[in-house]
């Protein structure tokens, strides 16, 4: 190979470089063209990033919502199912957890308003996800009833019966189930759970529809309230989810929706779940084994 080839070949790189960077500046000034400031922004200012660049997961605490939270009075200390949850996030993104104590309603203004970076135990309402996004379900919370000893119910036709007396607390989603699904029942719409219970505990009614939680847990405070079951044909249930700030980039939702289906499918999730329940004074055969969590 000549000098002169040596030239040509140095001179048509040169000229190929200069082409590719004049593709490059075209592109960067066309990106940077079609980038509107809300996708800049919402890029520049993505939830996962920012956990893990200041070490820190900022999360919703809901003080006395067995089996989700509970805090020791006394050291100050968090239990319970969101927090063993958290724990396990905290723990994967190498992070601490930094409490800010809030409200079922609250946690979704605390997203919006940047004040938290996750919030548990929140029902995915269509309401709701106007304004936050959704990881996916934790668990299906079934709805089923407490029924007095000696009263057997396997499906919502059991309890369908005039001569059954059930009580709900009134405008709750519990009276709702009811009167949609026992609505030739006799149906006691009473003003708190706290009469409810009384009603039930009294004897003058022989069942209460609510959620899972709701029963096992007042179940645990009282055994003499009867037993719970899970009533199906068809089987009534609420999602209960974690809800994080609408974003553009959504690799936050995204890895929680992982971590969460990764956690259902090998029991670890039920595990906390029982545990949590274990705080309000359940004990773990108490717990529904065709509870799909």
């Amino acid at each position: 190979m000549t000098t002169s080839d040596d030239q040509r070949i140095s001179e048509d790189r040169r000229e190929a470089l200069r082409y590719a960077l004049a593709i490059g500046s075209g592109a960067a000034l066309a990106s940077a063209m079609t980038t509107t400031p809300a996708s800049a922004q919402a890029a520049a200012d993505n939830t996962l990033d920012r956990v893990r660049a200041n070490k820190v997961l900022r999360i919703a605490v809901l003080p006395g919502e067995l089996p989700y939270f509970n805090k020791d009075l006394a050291s100050g200390t968090w239990s319970g199912f969101s927090i063993e949850m958290a724990n396990d996030i905290a723990k994967l993104l190498d992070v601490k957890l930094e409490y800010v104590e809030s409200t079922y309603g609250n946690s979704v203004l605390d997203l919006q308003a940047g004040k938290i970076d996750l919030g548990f135990a929140l029902n995915p309402t269509p309401q709701r996800a106007l304004v936050i996004d959704f990881c996916g379900t934790v668990f299906p919370h079934p709805f089923g009833a407490m029924l007095k000893k000696g009263l057997e119910a396997k499906t919502w036709a059991d309890i369908n019966k005039p001569d059954v007396k059930i009580a709900v607390d009134v405008g709750s989603a519990n009276e709702a189930v009811a009167r949609r699904f026992a609505p030739n029942a006799t149906i006691k719409s009473l003003k708190s759970r706290d009469e409810v219970m009384l009603e039930m505990a009294s004897g003058r009614v022989d069942v209460v529809v609510n959620a899972l939680i709701l029963g096992l847990t007042a179940i645990a405070k009282n055994p003499n309230l009867g037993t719970y079951k899970i009533l199906t044909s068809p089987s009534v249930a609420i999602p209960s989810s974690m809800g994080v700030r609408r974003e553009f980039d959504k690799r936050w939702r995204d890895f929680l929706a992982v971590w969460i289906d990764y956690n259902r499918g090998i029991g670890q999730m039920r595990e906390w779940f029982v545990k949590g329940l274990g705080l309000a004074g359940v004990k773990s055969e108490d717990v529904p084994v065709e509870l799909s969590i």
